[in-house]
Formats: structure tokens, sequence, C-alpha cells
């Protein structure tokens, strides 16, 4: 077999820890494909949900997994455990942009919303 098409058993741990997205990857898959199957897959019953894989980060052995690298690049590796399941975590953080302007919008609402009476 190719470096390229071992099988990895992966799940994903999230910030509350429930596991979501067991099953067996191809170590030739990149982290973005990852991140799209785990936001399908998303428990929409949780208090927070990610908007888009870009929201998403994946962490294995305290490293971040870039986008556009393969598991195989990112040195997720096969023989770390023998027959067993490779934890990754899952972290929501939303896009800076968004939360700057939510800022915004937060002080344009704490503005307007001051009342004053004289008698």
């Amino acid at each position: 077999m190719a470096e390229g098409n071992k099988q990895l058993e992966l799940k994903f741990r999230i910030f509350d820890g429930t596991d979501i997205g067991h099953g067996t990857y191809s170590q030739s898959i990149t982290a973005a494909t990852l991140k799209q199957r785990l936001l399908s897959q998303w428990p929409r019953d949780k208090s927070i949900v990610p908007k888009s894989v870009n929201d998403m980060k994946l962490i294995y052995a305290g490293k971040f997994l870039e986008n556009g690298k393969t598991l195989a690049e990112s040195k997720v590796l096969v023989g770390d455990l023998t027959g067993g399941v490779i934890t990754m975590h899952v972290v929501v953080q939303p896009s800076i942009t968004k939360r700057r302007i939510d800022k915004k919008q937060a002080k344009k609402q704490k503005q307007g919303s001051c009342s004053c009476t004289i008698m």
C-alpha cells in the first residue's frame, strides 16, 4: 500500500467532550475536507455551532492542522496507536472580521440606548 493510502481510524472531540465523525479516513484526505465532513455532521442542539469550515480548527498532537495539507503531510501517523483510535480536537472560533463587526454593532447599540429625563 502506498504511504498516502493508509487508513486511520479517527474521532473528533468538540468543546463539551462529545465525539463526532468517528470513522476510517485515508491519509490522503485534507484537513479542509475533514472539516467539511464535520460541519455536515455537527450536532445542531449544541450551543456553539460553526457557520463554516473557516470557523473550525483541528488539533492533533498539540498542533493545528492546515487546511491544504493532507493527514500524511501533517504527520498524523498510523503507527502512533496499534489498532487504536486517534482523537483530534475541534475548536470553534468565529472569524475575526465577524467579531469586529459584532463589536461595532454592539457599540452603536449602546450609544443609541441611552435616555435622559429632565424634571
